[in-house]
């Protein structure tokens, strides 16, 4: 059970996961940004797609090196301070977005809203304790569906940048930060292991204390997982777009929509991904994820048979199966690893934020050297085959060396 527990109101843990997720939903809305409006910016700059992709991946490198921080000052300071001034430095970065004018500006500013994607490090860390271990993957992911902000971005974005220029994006996604900054301190409490430490007065734990599981083989299995489950989801809600764009000739704003509506299942069922691996085990989720993914992208990377409809049907499909296994890593780490739940999180979180930065300017770069759109869907097949291979090498590994593992979080 949560450090605590018998400390809180029985509506406490609902309040710190749903207000939790909306907050997620408002902060990867913002992540995600500039794949609307950096296509305006790409036009108005006339960018290559290289510079396009990492004007895309900018921001999803700050919030992914900012997760190790965030998630051990949440251990620290408690989630509910940290989550509120994460959103309200994010707010004033995008903002300022809004009033720059040169390449350089963009980047730099792109950095500040890249502020808003380590919120997840954050949510991970303070909800766990609300929660035991049996229902922490249907809690946690849950939270994940607020990767559902990607779609917000894509839907209400395109008719924003239309009406008022992408500049009021900007704005107006600054100020929606701002006033969910407000709701959430004023209706959210401290997590229970926080106010158990502060109640003992312990110390907090050395850094070489919390980043003593990094030290394990698996924890960098679970990186590398989710480096394709998330970052690869990231990618595609950032890459689609200028795919959809480039490839079949859609406007932006149609692209744009269907772009949402595959992040809409690569999101929202990411709670039915957590439900799963509490009920069949992760490890059962992990190699569904990994053989349908593999079809998927082999699929997709043969463009001869890929007509509009079979692509937005593989990709969709795609999406689904990302959403579960996000789920499905994530129900590991406060299983094995609950005293280092901050650390270690933030540092899977970490890397399958790099995942989202790194893969959209490999998408660039792939594509000016080869002139193959689905030369993007190869790669993510190479990552998938590795992914499934390790996995499935260290899982006989364990089993010869008779070493048991839980069917709630087996791997």
């Amino acid at each position: 059970m949560p450090a605590n527990t018998q400390a809180m109101s029985a509506g406490e843990p609902a309040k710190a996961l749903w207000m939790s997720t909306l907050a997620f939903t408002i902060c990867f809305a913002v992540w995600t940004i500039f794949a609307i409006i950096g296509v305006r910016i790409k036009q108005d700059l006339g960018l290559t797609e290289a510079q396009f992709g990492l004007l895309v991946g900018t921001p999803i490198l700050t919030g992914s090196l900012v997760r190790i921080v965030l998630g051990v000052w949440t251990t620290r300071y408690g989630g509910r301070l940290v989550y509120t001034l994460t959103m309200l430095a994010a707010a004033v970065a995008t903002f300022l977005l809004s009033y720059a004018t040169t390449y350089p500006q963009m980047l730099l500013a792109g950095l500040g809203v890249g502020l808003a994607g380590g919120s997840f490090a954050v949510g991970v860390a303070y909800i766990s304790p609300f929660f035991p271990a049996q229902k922490q993957g249907t809690a946690l992911g849950i939270f994940g569906a607020g990767n559902v902000g990607a779609a917000v971005t894509k839907f209400v974005a395109p008719f924003v940048l239309l009406a008022w220029g992408w500049q009021a994006v900007a704005q107006i996604w600054a100020a929606a930060l701002v006033v969910m900054a407000i709701v959430f301190w004023f209706t959210t409490t401290d997590d229970p292991a926080y106010r158990a430490r502060r109640e003992k007065g312990a110390a907090p734990r050395s850094l070489a204390q919390e980043f003593a599981p990094l030290k394990k083989a698996q924890v960098w299995r679970f990186c590398l997982y989710y480096f394709f489950a998330f970052g690869g989801f990231v990618a595609l809600s950032l890459w689609l777009p200028r795919y959809l764009v480039g490839v079949y000739g859609f406007d932006l704003a149609v692209a744009g929509m269907i772009a949402a509506a595959y992040s809409i299942p690569g999101s929202i069922f990411r709670a039915f991904g957590g439900m799963l691996s509490d009920k069949k085990g992760a490890r059962s989720v992990m190699y569904w994820m990994f053989g349908v993914s593999a079809v998927s992208t082999l699929i997709l990377s043969l463009p001869a048979v890929v007509t509009p409809p079979v692509f937005i049907v593989v990709v969709f499909v795609l999406g689904f199966v990302m959403s579960l296994g996000k789920a499905a890593v994530y129900k590991h780490i406060p299983v094995y690893y609950p005293d280092s739940v901050g650390a270690v999180g933030g540092v899977v979180g970490m890397v399958g934020g790099l995942g989202g930065f790194v893969l959209p300017i490999a998408f660039g770069l792939l594509k000016d050297a080869t002139g193959l759109w689905s030369s993007c869907f190869l790669l993510l097949f190479a990552v998938v085959a590795v992914s499934l291979i390790w996995m499935h090498l260290s899982i006989k590994q364990m089993d010869r060396r008779g070493l048991s593992v839980s069917a709630v979080a087996a791997t």
